[in-house]
């Protein structure tokens, strides 16, 4: 089988595989009478048109590049991690705690340490799966999905009473939020509501690069989510490193979560993960669990989210039709993947394309 075949073999299924995504999509418009190139129009083309709307498109890409990279450390390790929402949530709360706790400090330093402490809430909370996954074999997707209603009324729990904000309290406006936070811990911005979160994704994914391509730790990592059983065989502590993607893949949607809050929201708020703990397995996805087709598929999913707040006002459809389209892509590219990984389908095709040109020869 030709290198050139296996190349247009793959390019083939990508281009199907995009226009089925803008088939199905199009008969999900159609059903609830939407005009179908107007909405594609909004969503995928008019955000690009004004360097604001670039700008929003970025702010929303920003916590989906950094979660989907870690959610990519997960799967390549053979760990489903569909637990980042709460992730997130748990970072975005010890980020907090810290800002609350030290407001005086300078940013140089308290800026950095409640970062890290994100980090750190977020990787507990990834911790957790993980090990009952390496020692108890509980599946990964009970046990996240589970930890994610958890975190979810936790979080709640501490804007609505442990950390809300005392003028809130005073007012009787009961409002679920934390004070404002100390600008000690703001995250400087680049233009206009453009943060300095876009430089830390690009700088994770290429670190995440190195590490799963270029280290001995990542070649274990990914030969454990490769196949367990030759891995375990062939010395690797796969436990070990199963519970240790975990830890790094929480740790990124926590640190997503805080630099949220030090550059967009600066308090904490409800509803501040946005779903991008969920999106952020499909962007992992449609970026090929890679850490640099990760980038501009969370761009393409910002601009997806941005152009769908736009839909309502431009041609009066509901916003979360982006959630249907996500669930779409889902779809597509599961079965494209099952197609790419079926060898003997593609050995078919190679047989059948030989024949034709075998026939055309005989002919001329």
């Amino acid at each position: 089988m030709s290198n050139t075949f296996k190349l247009f073999y793959k390019i083939g299924i990508i281009i199907i595989s995009v226009l089925a995504v803008i088939f199905m999509s199009s008969i999900i418009l159609v059903l609830i009478d939407a005009p179908v190139l107007r909405t594609f129009y909004t969503i995928c083309i008019l955000p690009l048109t004004r360097s604001l709307h670039i700008t929003e498109i970025l702010i929303r890409a920003i916590p989906l590049a950094i979660t989907a990279i870690g959610v990519s450390v997960a799967y390549r390790s053979g760990i489903i991690n569909i637990g980042a929402e709460g992730q997130m949530a748990m970072g975005i709360l010890a980020f907090t705690a810290i800002a609350l706790a030290f407001p005086e400090l300078p940013r140089v330093i308290l800026l950095p340490v409640a970062l890290l402490a994100a980090m750190v809430g977020g990787g507990i909370w990834g911790f957790i799966p993980g090990i009952l996954k390496a020692k108890l074999k509980v599946s990964e997707l009970l046990s996240t999905v589970m930890l994610n209603y958890i975190a979810a009324q936790f979080y709640t729990f501490c804007l609505r009473v442990v950390m809300m904000d005392p003028a809130e309290k005073m007012s009787g406006g009961g409002t679920p939020q934390s004070m404002r936070l100390t600008e000690n811990v703001w995250l400087g911005r680049i233009s206009g509501r453009l943060h300095y979160g876009i430089i830390i994704a690009i700088v994770l994914a290429l670190l995440i690069y190195i590490l799963l391509w270029k280290t001995t730790i990542g070649y274990k990592m990914r030969a454990s989510g490769a196949e367990a059983r030759a891995a375990n065989y062939g010395g690797i502590k796969v436990p070990l490193y199963v519970v240790s993607a975990m830890v790094i893949s929480g740790a990124f949607a926590g640190l997503a979560g805080g630099i949220e809050i030090a550059g967009v929201h600066r308090r904490a708020i409800e509803g501040i993960t946005n779903n991008y703990g969920f999106s952020a397995v499909v962007v992992a996805l449609f970026g090929g669990l890679h850490p640099l087709g990760i980038l501009p598929a969370s761009f393409f999913f910002g601009l997806l989210i941005y152009g769908s707040t736009l839909c309502p006002r431009q041609v009066n459809v509901p916003a979360n039709i982006v959630d249907v389209m996500q669930g779409v892509i889902i779809l597509v590219i599961v079965t494209a993947q099952m197609v790419l990984s079926d060898k003997y389908f593609q050995d078919r095709l190679w047989r059948k394309w030989q024949e034709i040109r075998k026939r055309k020869e005989e002919k001329a």
